[in-house]
């Protein structure tokens, strides 16, 4: 918690600088290898005292997280062995000792590479190759470790349906396959990356190759110390051992019976999240900020998590693409009630402290729970086990199964709505959702809810439904749904972008959950008014948080703002410039620095930064279209439009960079011309509401109106939230003296903006009830 002067002036802040704006109407290498100790000892140096828990952790996937490519830790077949994937032959051998691939290079022509070290475990094991100039990449093809019998023990593309050409960021040479970024942090302790932009190089280390001692328990130098002066038996004062955290949030903790008989809960509150924070920085979904974080830190010093994304997340906040549990488990019951990953993980093994649903079965009462009155189902069968129906399991990178850990009642009657996946469904794949939501029925007699109740409203929100809109301003005020949802809320809130938003974000923006101050931050990013109502976030406490507000307030002008506050913008800039650097290797930071040097008045700069983004991935259309903007702004706009066709000489389907096309030939004059890729950008992604209504209006403009009115009206039914395309359809009906046409729009725009200005649903009622149309 910040001091109270600080907490006060935040708020005093706040409301003086948004008020305002709501009032006013209105972006030569050494090799890998081991580090400096930095006060790192090694996990070697633990064994002596620590002879279980070091015999625990050997053997463990973060023990054999990653290894040297020798004989003993090479799991796959180099015996000469051949993979074919679109036409491309890999062949895997041994030269001598070394471990070799000859498959295609960054060039797509053949080579031979070495291994230089292994990657994971089980259920698949990768393999990295030195680049040369630090740079480790990872195959894409990958070694399946499983049993024969259970399909293993064979060589596997992680993209089997997709042919990926060395130009794709996907392929094993690109980068989303650098080790350096991607990976490294989280598979070997006392990570230090080292990039070098000037030289494009790396020179990272570590100290320990794996995910040691260390890497949860902090540098144990001073430890080692203590340990030699410290006497057998004698008592040690929390905090004053060596190690920068004490994990004691389990120390004499009971679970202790509720009232009602069901479950267990803890004999005190868990005080702060640190033991979840500590395994957060590898399981969840996070941008990097530095790799300066020793365990013990907050989280959000030093990782950007993302929040229930679309693509990421389903609606209902079930796990979609890769995750890496936290975000889920923050969604959890059990989290609320106090439950931290050792409750159910012994820490060093990292094996269930008790078999599948046995674990469960430590707080739960089996004679309840594991029945058929519970679930309906034989209890020695799969629909008995707690872990299938509560947490079901997503395939990743084609054979390693991850649990949800969100903990959820299973919600057919959702899939039906939504399409979302449920548990029932998962396993009676002979059947559909509708059946499997009228078992539920009969057997409950309504809906199973549970906890997470928020699946419409976030759906809805993504769609920006105007129905949604209040539904999310519920989500947001009902404190017991998940804190991560609520944020989430906040940012989908800015697909709504008025006064009464703002004034929603601004009372967000006032509050202390740090998760909910980086939802209103992109909430606000996404409105695109009154930056300067995170100005307040700039003296905030987590460094995740300072970094979104810094960007919010890259183009405001210092000489709007007091003396105080330009100071402190210009040292959280200088903060936030400093992430960006850590990743200069990536075209994303390339962009973001381009709009702080564009801020300062450094164009020359900011010119490099964005052709720096396209030389370090030349299919990034972000930088083409904001590259564009800039040369626009100079005055350099035929350069622009040269920059754009040449994105789309690379990226042909890229309707983004057609669209930025067509504006640059509006901005020549030269409107007939920009018809074509205006519509290209239309058919390309439908899903874009503005695309089509650029088109529309573009074709209004050059008097083909009756073209128009089709683009206009086909998109409405494809986005019938859209207050845009109606009252654009309103307009040019009622122009082109189509009254009756032009009515029946209107009356659809009535009640979309009745809709999104009615009375805010009640905390308590389910966001389900609110009104929003499902997906499906």
């Amino acid at each position: 918690m910040r001091e109270t002067a600080v907490h006060t002036y935040k708020r005093c802040l706040s409301l003086a600088v948004g008020f305002a704006w709501i009032l006013m109407g209105l972006v030569a290498a050494a090799p890998v290898g081991a580090a400096a100790d930095a006060g790192y000892v090694g996990s070697a140096a633990c064994a002596g005292c620590h002879a279980g828990a070091f015999a625990a952790w050997q053997g463990s996937h973060h023990d054999l997280a990653m290894q040297e490519a020798r004989a003993d830790t090479v799991l796959g077949d180099f015996d000469d062995r051949e993979f074919g994937h679109f036409g491309l032959t890999t062949r895997f051998f041994r030269d001598g000792e070394r471990f070799m691939v000859h498959t295609d290079g960054p060039d797509g022509a053949p080579a031979e590479f070495e291994i230089r070290y292994t990657f994971g475990y089980y259920p698949l094991q990768q393999y990295l190759v030195d680049m040369g100039d630090g740079r480790l990449q990872a195959l894409d093809i990958a070694w399946d470790s499983r049993t024969a019998d259970a399909g293993g023990q064979r060589w596997f593309h992680l993209h089997p349906d997709d042919p990926v050409g060395h130009d794709d960021v996907l392929h094993w040479t690109g980068p989303n396959l650098n080790w350096n970024y991607m990976c490294a942090d989280c598979h070997s302790t006392n990570l230090e990356k080292h990039y070098d932009a000037a030289r494009r190089r790396y020179r990272t280390t570590w100290s320990d190759i794996d995910v040691g001692c260390e890497a949860c328990h902090g540098p144990g130098a001073a430890h080692v110390v203590w340990a030699g002066d410290w006497a057998p038996g004698a008592d040690v004062p929390p905090g004053e051992n060596g190690l920068g955290i004490v994990f004691d949030q389990r120390r004499g903790v009971t679970w202790q019976a509720t009232g009602d008989g069901h479950g267990l809960q803890r004999s005190a509150p868990r005080a702060g999240d640190k033991e979840i924070e500590v395994c957060a920085r590898c399981h969840s979904r996070r941008g990097q900020l530095g790799d300066d974080m020793t365990p013990g830190d907050a989280f959000l010093d030093h990782y950007r998590p993302s929040l229930l994304a679309q693509d990421l997340y389903h609606a209902d906040g079930q796990i979609q693409d890769e995750v890496y549990v936290w975000g889920s488990f923050l969604q959890s019951r059990m989290y609320q009630a106090g439950v931290t990953c050792s409750d159910c993980h012994e820490p060093h093994s990292g094996r269930l402290r008790q078999p599948g649903g046995l674990v469960c079965a430590q707080c739960h009462d089996t004679a309840r729970y594991a029945s058929r009155t519970h679930h309906h189902h034989d209890p020695a069968g799969a629909g008995g086990d707690c872990v299938a129906c509560h947490m079901p399991a997503t395939t990743y990178m084609q054979v390693d199964e991850r649990s949800d850990h969100s903990m959820r009642v299973p919600r057919p009657d959702l899939s039906v709505e939504l399409g979302t996946p449920n548990a029932c469904t998962r396993c009676h794949q002979d059947r559909d959702d509708r059946w499997a939501a009228e078992a539920v029925g009969r057997w409950y007699g309504r809906p199973a809810r549970g906890l997470q109740d928020y699946a419409l409203a976030l759906d809805g929100g993504r769609r920006a439904h105007p129905a949604a809109r209040q539904a999310l301003v519920a989500l947001v005020n009902d404190t017991a749904q998940p804190a991560i949802a609520r944020a989430t809320a906040l940012t989908l809130l800015g697909n709504y972008p008025d006064r009464q938003t703002l004034m929603q974000l601004q009372v967000a923006l006032n509050g202390d959950d740090p998760l909910m101050l980086l939802g209103a931050l992109d909430g606000l990013a996404a409105v695109g008014q009154a930056p300067q109502l995170a100005i307040p976030l700039l003296w905030e406490d987590r460094r995740a948080v300072r970094a979104a507000a810094a960007r919010l307030l890259t183009g405001i002008a210092d000489e709007q703002l007091p003396d105080g506050v330009q100071k402190r913008l210009a040292e959280v800039r200088q903060e936030y410039r400093e992430t960006q650097l850590f990743n200069a290797e990536r075209p994303e930071s390339q962009l973001a620095l381009a709009e702080l040097d564009l801020a300062t008045g450094q164009r020359v700069a900011a010119e490099q930064r964005y052709r720096e983004a396209l030389r370090l991935q030349p299919r990034y259309v972000p930088a083409y279209v904001n590259f564009a903007q800039m040369l626009a702004g100079l005055g350099r706009e035929r350069e622009a439009e040269n920059l754009l066709r040449a994105g789309l000489v690379r990226l042909p389907d890229q309707a983004a960079l057609d669209h930025a096309l067509g504006l640059s030939m509006v901005r020549q004059q030269r409107l007939d011309e920009a018809l074509e890729p205006f519509g290209r950008a239309a058919r390309n992604d439908p899903d874009q509401v503005r695309f089509s209504y650029v088109y529309g209006i573009a074709l209004q403009s050059a008097g083909r109106l009756d073209e128009a009115l089709a683009v206009l009206d086909e998109a409405h039914r494809r986005h019938e939230g859209s207050i845009d395309l109606l009252a654009a359809l309103v307009s040019m009906n009622r122009d082109a003296g189509r009254l009756g046409a032009a009515r029946a729009y209107a009356e659809r725009l009535s009640r979309l903006q009745e809709a999104l200005h009615s009375p805010v649903v009640p905390a308590d009622s389910p966001t389900e009830r609110a009104g929003i149309p499902g997906t499906n």
